[in-house]
């Protein structure tokens, strides 16, 4: 069934058009990942010409509405900026949802007891934006992983910290080299800036030096890197990779270069940072997946320029991110018993990690997982992998909105709550489901 068929977009200019698809968006009619139709087409069944529809699709693609690609054609971008009236679809009973790139609940701290803590009113007008027994615990961590931390700020979540950076110093317009696979809201957010994504090639070790030369020489004014636990490939940089990249970045002194550390101390890897000498640069650490992701809160170091310039954005708006939040973090953080049990979790998922990846091996599957909450597992048929687990009572996440041209078919496999004996099904269920698929594409 066409799009058209489900749902008749209208307008009588260009402005009505992309009006019209903004709010089929919101109200569900259009969902994430749908093709539209071709403009030629679109410009026949709503009666306007193509010049005219091919100016209302730049406009939605400006937006981040739409993404349009290659012999793919266009369509609704899998994350758009625009609030949706309907919820995500329900997982189905007795199915086990690995799919959200959750941490595992019982590997959290105990977030009632660190607020219950906390003693005081909170921050009052006038007064600074950053509680200082937070900034002091942040820099000792970022300072011990090689990330120099004389400026930073408090944001709400890494993404927050990155949008005000990017706002910051780019425009609409510029490019931004991105690893190809990478984080899909990433993606979403940087074409609701207007910004136009660089694709670069990741492996196990990260982003490759070549692609992020060739993303450069494509007129890249940015580039964001994951150094360790990779969404959605669990890649992280080795020693090796992270000075063949800077070697790289040392000839573009200029480059604003922008690093997320969003699982910190349960990565299951070292930090090799690339911010280390650079005049612009920025590096988040959330903790999100370590404490908790209703804890809205990342940590941004940076050149003096650049936090400044965030902390002036964030003057404008919210002012400062909750000084509650801040105490409870500042409180968990301060707490051994904390880190052990972080310690404890880092341990926990590297295992159940492991367990799956050697559990695929044994099977002749190939997947990727070098560190982080996710295995990245390459398939020929991406719906057909899904479907096929679905019935198996498996809920994974379909690779497309990870993927960038260039990128095979993938799905992912979040970790966080697979114990060894489950590994060992999804793997056997995995490599049933993937058998069919192979042989109906040999020769």
């Amino acid at each position: 069934m066409s799009v058209l068929e489900q749902y008749r977009i209208s307008g009588a200019s260009a402005a009505e058009l992309v009006a019209n698809i903004e709010w089929a968006v919101s109200a569900g009619a259009l969902e994430p990942g749908q093709r539209l139709p071709s403009v030629r087409r679109l410009a026949a069944d709503v009666g306007l010409s193509p010049v005219t529809v091919a100016a209302a699709l730049a406009e939605l693609r400006r937006r981040g509405v739409v993404v349009s690609e290659p012999r793919r054609g266009t369509r609704i971008g899998e994350g758009p900026p625009i609030g949706r009236l309907r919820g995500p679809l329900p997982v189905p009973e007795g199915a086990r949802d690995l799919s959200t790139g959750n941490p595992d609940p019982a590997l959290l701290p105990d977030l009632q007891a660190a607020l219950a803590g906390l003693q005081g009113s909170g921050r009052l007008y006038g007064q600074a934006s950053v509680a200082p027994g937070l900034a002091d615990l942040a820099r000792e961590q970022l300072q011990r992983d090689g990330v120099r931390a004389d400026a930073l700020c408090v944001v709400a979540g890494a993404l927050d910290g990155f949008e005000r950076v990017l706002q910051a110093h780019l425009r609409p317009g510029d490019r931004v080299a991105v690893e190809n696979p990478g984080y899909a809201a990433l993606f979403d957010l940087l074409r609701a800036l207007g910004l136009v994504l660089e694709q670069v090639e990741v492996d196990d070790s990260g982003m490759l030096a070549a692609g992020l030369a060739r993303a450069i020489a494509s007129g890249a004014r940015a580039a964001v890197v994951t150094p360790r636990g990779q969404n959605p490939t669990g890649a992280a940089l080795s020693a090796t990779r992270a000075a063949e990249l800077r070697a790289v970045l040392d000839e573009h002194p200029r480059l604003l270069v922008l690093e997320d550390d969003h699982l910190g101390p349960i990565a299951g890897s070292e930090l090799h940072t690339l911010t280390a000498g650079r005049e612009r640069w920025a590096a988040t650490r959330s903790v999100s997946k370590s404490l908790g992701p209703d804890l809205r809160l990342a940590v941004l170091a940076g050149d003096a320029r650049t936090i400044a310039r965030v902390q002036g954005r964030q003057q404008c708006g919210p002012g400062w991110v909750s000084h509650i939040l801040q105490g409870a973090v500042q409180r968990l953080w301060g707490d051994p018993a904390v880190a052990l049990q972080s310690e404890h979790a880092r341990a926990v998922y590297a295992e159940r990690r492991r367990t799956l990846l050697w559990s695929l091996r044994r099977l002749g599957v190939r997947a990727h997982g070098a560190s982080g909450l996710n295995v990245w597992v390459p398939v020929p048929d991406e719906a057909g992998a899904v479907a096929g687990l679905l019935q198996r009572g498996w809920v994974l996440a379909p690779g497309t909105p990870y993927r960038l041209p260039g990128c095979g078919p993938a799905i992912r496999v979040t970790i966080s709550t697979l114990g060894e004996r489950d590994a060992e099904r999804l793997a056997e269920d995995l490599a049933e489901v993937l058998a069919p698929q192979a042989w109906a594409r040999s020769g």
